[in-house]
């Protein structure tokens, strides 16, 4: 593969961004159609049908159908789909106290600090951790 096609051929997790990109921007369902002429670089409607539909088979966009074309909407902004993914990953670990105890280790002090303002107010009732049934002085053990 020589340079230029290197720099015609993205890799797949940027296209992904970037089509994500634009439907954090429209505040609201878009077709396939739209969702191509809004990207900054050209690319074949069919290939942009293709990431929507893999998309919300994986659960990251909702789907409707307000007229003849398929319309989708990201089910949660940037920040949700990132601790999604830090969730999943966590629950595939069998040993999850050392993954917590490695991720937190590895923390700069403002996001330790972040962190434990968080923790603290997960256990107040009124945090993260409370509402998905978590149990935040397990995470803090680690530090």
């Amino acid at each position: 593969m020589v340079n230029g096609d290197r720099e015609a051929r993205r890799p797949h997790g940027e296209l992904v961004a970037e089509v994500l990109e634009v439907l954090w921007a429209a505040g609201g369902p878009l077709t396939a159609q739209q969702v191509k002429d809004a990207l900054a670089r050209p690319l074949a409607r069919t290939t942009v049908a293709t990431i929507l539909a893999r998309l919300h088979e994986n659960g990251t966009l909702a789907r409707t159908r307000p007229g003849r074309a398929l319309a989708y909407a990201p089910v949660a902004d940037a920040a949700g789909l990132a601790a999604g993914r830090m969730r999943r990953e966590l629950e595939r670990e069998p040993d999850r106290d050392l993954v917590l105890k490695r991720f937190v280790s590895s923390l700069s002090a403002q996001d330790g600090a972040a962190l434990r303002q968080l923790l603290r107010a997960a256990e107040g009732g009124a945090g993260y951790g409370a509402e998905r049934g978590t149990e935040p002085g397990t995470e803090r053990g680690a530090s």
